[in-house]
């Protein structure tokens, strides 16, 4: 494919506007290890740094997206309360980058995502998923807690009652019963899941990049502050935006009946 750069664990290519991020560990089902964070923080700054790139798609190779941490790992090198503290910190660090990106990420979901895989996920954006991919917490069942967002990210995306659902019994959702969720945007048959994701993206792709990053921004804030500091947030989003040179050439393209051409500013 064009653009791919070779670099084990994670693979990254830029196919048009959209930067396409592989965990690439199939040997282990792409389970999580301190190298293929490391590698997924470059390829988001990556993404973030190329003007070219308005979508960053996050994927696991050969079926799986990522079936939590390397418990190899966990078992030789970080044992400890210090050290599984440090990594707790690194993986935290990485999965809010993602949050926070001004790129928008979508997870495409296939086979496992638990664990250290549910939190790649539930850090996106966005979610695809094959219907019949397993998706949970998945911590309980090893008497572990997740570090990278469930307490944090979970609620927020499946309300609270849900949340202690999937964080206390460990269960594992199809891609259909994730939908009902509320943890996924879509999901469909195997055969059909490169045609659904491609369809989500296209409708990303086609915006704005500014505007995008500032809705982004401001529904990322939207459930961690009052309500009079919000609506002041969104008067200064639309002062922004109403000044940017894309809303000026959104509204010329209007007006002249045709398709938009974005500057990202």
């Amino acid at each position: 494919m064009p653009g791919i750069i070779e670099a084990d664990p994670i693979q990254y290519e830029v196919d048009g506007h959209i930067a396409r991020i592989w965990l690439n560990r199939p040997h282990k089902r792409n389970a999580v290890s301190q190298q293929l964070l490391s590698e997924l923080d470059a390829a988001r700054r990556r993404a973030e740094e190329d003007e070219n790139v308005r979508v960053m798609v996050i994927r696991g190779r050969e079926g799986t997206f990522c079936s939590g941490f390397d418990l190899d790992e966990l078992q030789g090198d970080f044992i400890g309360t210090s050290r599984a503290y440090q990594v707790a910190l690194k993986s935290q660090r990485i999965c809010d980058d993602i949050f926070r990106s001004p790129t928008p990420s979508v997870a495409v979901i296939e086979g496992y995502a638990t664990a250290g895989g549910f939190e790649i996920l539930i850090n996106c954006d966005f979610a695809i998923a094959e219907e019949n991919a397993k998706i949970g917490d998945f911590h309980m069942r090893r008497a572990l807690f997740g570090g990278a967002g469930p307490m944090y990210r979970l609620p927020r995306i499946v309300g609270e009652r849900k949340a202690k659902e999937l964080m206390m019994t460990g269960k594992l959702l199809s891609g259909r019963e994730a939908f009902e969720f509320g943890l996924v945007n879509g999901y469909a048959p195997a055969a059909e899941l490169d045609a659904r994701v491609d369809a989500f993206v296209s409708d990303l792709v086609d915006k704005s990049p500014f505007q995008m990053q500032i809705t982004k921004q401001c529904v990322n804030r939207a459930l961690d502050a009052d309500t009079e500091t919000l609506m002041l947030v969104e008067r200064l989003a639309v002062g922004v935006t109403l000044n940017s040179e894309d809303a000026a050439e959104g509204v010329a393209a209007f007006l002249d009946k045709r398709e938009p051409t974005w500057a990202g500013r």
